[in-house]
């Protein structure tokens, strides 16, 4: 028998706010109904009208506080909360640590594990601190616009000033807006398929100051091309590359994988642990770069690495964990499966003068196999998985390589604590304090450090 709600939509309700979600929505319950409600926190009195019910759960909306929490911030733009830029906006600072520590405390208990959590290391300035940005382009009123989707919609609301990017990706993505307007360039129309550019994405070194200028197109050709690219240029001096992106596809993928070269070379270099990278396009490289560096710092450390030892470090990307602990150990081996990867991970490790790093282009659950039948076994093994977390082959490969330790530097802390459990049921346990680490300030992503040992 089907029960039915005890709320209705359009109706308003009265409810107090007992918790937040992992996705920053407050936590108000109405006849032992869940209510999750955009801009509302923890111990927040609330007049909600519900806009969505669901069978088990519903969706509403603050229409009066009755009472605030003294962790709310007032002064906030509410196109942050709109469009999910910032989901924690409204959130004082301290307190979203706590929130994000909280998070990955309850996961583990809820999960059954015994696991200590340090409190979050936070950012003395928690804003302006992207140092990459890709922004739909959408027809606003007739008129090109930037800015980001409205949640759960596919309407663009047109912003300017980002708040958690740095201020000059900002400025740069405002001159190409207003050139692309100049040269009449259609915005790209998914319901129709119609229309030529689709994102502009912008890369800025933190420490060199270059900046990539990245131009997706639905179309092989980009009209105007030539005059496009020599106006970016002469308005943005710090700009050392700019690149047309073509990606023919009608889906949520954001970068095609065919680059051409309008401007410069194809990539920009920046400095992170002391190291020299070389950034194209399509390179995954922490958009966080203050963070990045105490969030591998710690994994350093806590790795308790020697100078006898061999690491691997899976999914490497790039190279930036591979080569900011070559250093600290006899030999590295990196595995990532995308080849570009690969390739700008050789260059970086020529660029930084490191020659005890071997890189490989493979699956890592593959190639762990085919390096122990050489001899290869590792006393550490890190991990950087996308928000997915491990594949249970992954898991299951790693450990029979049986590593001393393995350093998991988490994105996500459901898939982390999955990821745990996966692995006590090999033989290796957290023996010491996870450390979450707040590398996206203002939004609800947690990254962490784990460390497993074999028992």
């Amino acid at each position: 028998m089907k029960v039915k709600a005890p709320v209705q939509q359009g109706q308003a309700y009265r409810v107090k706010i007992v918790n937040l979600t992992y996705q920053g929505l407050g936590v108000g319950i109405y006849k032992d109904f869940p209510i999750f409600i955009n801009n509302a926190l923890p111990g927040e009195d609330v007049l909600t009208r519900i806009i969505r019910v669901k069978r088990h759960f519903s969706f509403g909306k603050v229409l009066k506080f009755y009472q605030q929490s003294p962790d709310r911030v007032h002064s906030i733009d509410e196109k942050y909360l709109q469009t999910g830029i910032a989901p924690l906006e409204h959130l004082k600072y301290p307190a979203q640590l706590k929130f994000k520590h909280d998070q990955v405390a309850e996961l583990f208990k809820k999960a059954g594990l015994k696991v200590q959590v340090k409190p979050t290391i936070g950012m003395k300035k928690p804003y302006q601190y992207r140092n990459k940005a890709q922004i739909p382009v959408k027809m606003v009123k007739g008129q090109l616009e930037t800015g980001f989707y409205k949640r759960h919609s596919h309407y663009l609301v047109p912003i300017t000033d980002f708040y958690i990017q740095d201020p000059k990706i900002d400025q740069t993505i405002l001159v190409v807006r207003n050139i692309l307007r100049k040269y009449q360039i259609v915005p790209y129309n998914e319901r129709t398929h119609r229309g030529v550019i689709r994102n502009v994405m912008v890369r800025r070194g933190r420490k060199s100051h270059q900046i990539m200028v990245g131009l997706v197109t639905r179309s092989k050709k980009l009209p105007h091309a030539e005059e496009i690219t020599k106006a970016i240029v002469d308005k943005c001096p710090e700009v050392k590359s700019v690149i047309h992106n073509i990606n023919l596809r009608d889906n949520n993928v954001l970068l095609g994988t065919k680059n051409r070269l309008l401007y410069g070379k194809p990539y920009i270099d920046d400095q992170l642990m002391g190291l020299t990278f070389r950034i194209s396009l399509n390179a995954f490289y922490q958009v966080n770069p203050v963070q990045t560096q105490k969030l591998y710092s710690i994994a350093i450390k806590e790795a308790q690495l020697k100078p006898n030892q061999i690491a691997i470090d899976a999914y490497c990307g790039i190279g930036t964990i591979s080569l900011s602990i070559a250093k600290y150990v006899k030999r590295v081996y990196g595995v990532e499966i995308v080849p570009q990867a690969i390739k700008d991970a050789k260059v970086n490790a020529k660029l930084n003068h490191i020659d005890n790093v071997k890189f490989v282009a493979n699956r890592a659950e593959d190639q762990m196999p085919l390096w122990a039948k050489h001899g290869i076994r590792p006393d550490v093994i890190f991990v950087d998985p996308p928000r997915k977390g491990l594949a249970e082959s992954f898991i299951k490969s790693a450990a029979s390589v049986k590593p001393k330790k393995i350093v998991y530097i988490s994105c996500k802390p459901a898939t982390l604590v999955r990821d745990v459990r996966r692995f006590n049921q090999l033989g290796y346990h957290v023996t010491q304090p996870v450390q979450p680490v707040d590398q996206f300030p203002q939004t609800v992503q947690i990254e962490s450090v784990t460390v497993l040992e074999r028992k």
